[in-house]
């Protein structure tokens, strides 16, 4: 990487950090991020993942892991994980999904890796979820793995987390492929939905999931 390039995102992560850098200068020294993943798939875990980054360990690549690829994800949440004060990734499985819901079970993993965390955060910043009882401030804030660099983190390790259990998943039951669509609906996903219904880690109260099974 060049002079120029190392500046420019050296700049890039400074933006990345306006708000936690804000949030700093007003008393809250530890500023955690938190994201999910697999809150729109058909099938698995959602996961959540919480962070507080180091500001004075800041990891050159880190942005919203949907703009990374899965190389360079992989290759980011081992430094992220090296370079944090404190991180935790929390998994609720498709069975919980089906009772609570999709967004209660996103929730309730948010909060659980939040809680995990050691030391706790003195505020959180949310991708887009109003959390409560939290003994801190959290912030729901839209686009957040856009607009912060800790929530950005928490992003890319609950992707990696959510990927690797998806391939395992697979393992099981290949015929899905969930080693290449996730759980999401892609078209090989919804034509073995078709023709074979779901597994046991399928989200039976989603729509997509209880077709019409084909008679043989």
């Amino acid at each position: 990487m060049t002079l120029a390039h190392l500046g420019a995102e050296a700049y890039r992560l400074q933006l990345m950090r306006r708000l936690e850098s804000d949030l700093r200068a007003a008393g809250f020294e530890r500023v955690a991020g938190v994201d999910e993943a697999g809150r729109g798939s058909l099938a698995g875990p959602v996961v959540a993942a919480a962070v507080i980054p180091d500001a004075q360990r800041l990891v050159p690549g880190v942005d919203d892991s949907k703009k990374l690829s899965p190389a360079s994800r992989e290759r980011l949440a081992d430094l992220v994980r090296e370079a944090a004060v404190a991180w935790s990734v929390v998994a609720m499985p498709a069975s919980l999904i089906d009772r609570i819901n999709i967004l209660q079970a996103t929730r309730q993993a948010m909060l659980q890796a939040l809680s995990d965390l050691r030391p706790a955060p003195d505020v959180a910043i949310v991708d887009a979820v109003t959390l409560d009882r939290l003994p801190f401030v959290s912030l729901p804030i839209v686009r957040g793995d856009v607009l912060s660099y800790a929530v950005a983190c928490a992003s890319i390790l609950a992707k990696v987390e959510r990927d690797r259990m998806m391939c395992d998943l697979h393992e099981s039951f290949p015929r899905y492929g969930f080693d290449s669509n996730k759980g999401y609906a892609a078209r090989q996903h919804l034509e073995a939905l078709t023709r074979f219904g779901p597994c046991p880690d399928h989200r039976l109260t989603f729509r997509s999931v209880l077709p019409s099974v084909e008679v043989s």
